[in-house]
């Protein structure tokens, strides 16, 4: 029998992620609902979607998946309104970005046994079905948080499914997933929002600080730039975990003021070092210091000789990598003299887009690179 995937929502995440499929399966149906009839249209007019569905009804009666890719707000109203069309064979999941909500809702209604939460960690400042693209979810984590009921076979399944769309997946429980995410991703912005805030509010006239806070500065809060209304959704979804890490994260601030005042050198010593080797073991991190990153970001098909394509582009016109981002090609860029300081895929790119982070030592060739792989026709992403 023919399988079936249902789309609830077919804007930046779901239409990758329908987009994804039909390059891996083409002969599988998909069905989406859009209250975007515009994009809906669009869908069709590409032959990405092979029914566009008005309202939620017996269209999605036999699914083999059907996703959730609505605003979270919205996941949960829909759950009610698909509770009749889940059978057995289907796997019930979402691409929400917090999980407590939507997995208690599931619980409520009772559809645990069909229920995997999904949350690919991929995503661009931009949105909509028209900026969604197959590559978008390839080789970025895809985190999946299991109900109690379902069984172990669907989650196999899942995660295969996953692999088979090139994402990574990643098995987590839903709570520890929104404790972690809360963690990395939404303190962060939390941060980065109230310090471009602080600047701005305690700016001279002549707004002094923002005319210097480029660089570094601009390095560490571009996330800064995220939608306004999806951090607004995600602070009030995830409240609980963000109020209690940062609660702890003010502690912590607390601590490093005291340790200023006392002028304990040892301790500030000790923090930054201590700051400093961890960033520096993560993967895909540059070392040292916070400092003006000349970088560009690509997007690239996982096959072979893609980046040697790069490198060789570049290569050719003199243009020298401070950091390129994949493993495997570490022997093409040496032998083409090209000096490597840090190896490793982009694969948490939940807020930026580009699979592939090259790095160089000045802006004038940073520049360069850009213009020459717009010639070559690769889709790049300045920061």
């Amino acid at each position: 029998m023919k399988h079936k995937i249902g789309f609830i929502g077919l804007g930046l995440i779901g239409g990758s992620i329908a987009k994804a499929i039909r390059q891996y399966y083409p002969d599988y149906e998909i069905v989406a609902f859009d209250k975007n009839k515009e994009s809906l249209a669009l869908a069709t007019q590409e032959s990405m979607i092979d029914v566009a569905a008005t309202t939620i009804d017996n269209n999605f009666q036999n699914c083999n998946y059907i996703f959730l890719c609505a605003p979270v707000a919205y996941n949960t109203a829909y759950l009610k309104q698909l509770t009749e069309y889940l059978n057995d064979d289907c796997i019930l999941t979402d691409v929400g970005s917090v999980k407590t909500n939507i997995h208690e809702e599931v619980q409520n209604l009772g559809i645990g046994k069909y229920f995997i939460g999904g949350h690919p960690m991929a995503g661009s400042e931009k949105s909509g079905y028209s900026n969604s693209k197959a590559m978008l979810i390839e080789n970025a984590y895809y985190i999946l948080t299991p109900t109690p009921q379902v069984a172990e076979e669907k989650v196999q399944t899942y995660e295969k499914f996953v692999e088979s769309l090139k994402a990574l997946p990643v098995i987590l429980d839903y709570q520890l997933h929104d404790q972690i995410t809360g963690t990395i991703s939404h303190l962060p912005h939390i941060i980065a929002s109230s310090l471009v805030n602080f600047v701005k509010t305690h700016d001279t006239h002549d707004e002094m600080m923002k005319n210097l806070a480029a660089g570094g500065f601009k390095d560490i809060t571009r996330i800064a730039s995220s939608s306004p209304i999806m951090w607004q959704n995600i602070c009030l979804k995830n409240k609980d975990n963000i109020v209690d890490i940062l609660d702890q994260y003010i502690d912590s601030l607390e601590d490093f003021k005291e340790a200023i005042e006392r002028e304990d050198d040892l301790d500030l010593y000790n923090r930054f070092e201590s700051s400093r080797n961890y960033r520096n073991s993560m993967p895909s991190s540059s070392a040292g210091p916070i400092k003006k990153a000349f970088a560009v970001y690509c997007d690239i098909i996982d096959e072979a000789g893609g980046i040697a394509a790069i490198a060789t582009i570049l290569a050719s016109n003199n243009i020298s990598i401070k950091n390129i981002g994949i493993a495997a090609i570490a022997t093409i860029l040496a032998s083409n003299g090209l000096s490597i300081k840090n190896i490793g895929i982009v694969h948490n790119r939940e807020f930026e887009e580009g699979v592939l982070r090259i790095e160089f030592y000045d802006e004038d060739s940073s520049k360069r690179a850009v213009g020459l792989l717009q010639k070559f026709r690769y889709i790049v992403y300045e920061r």
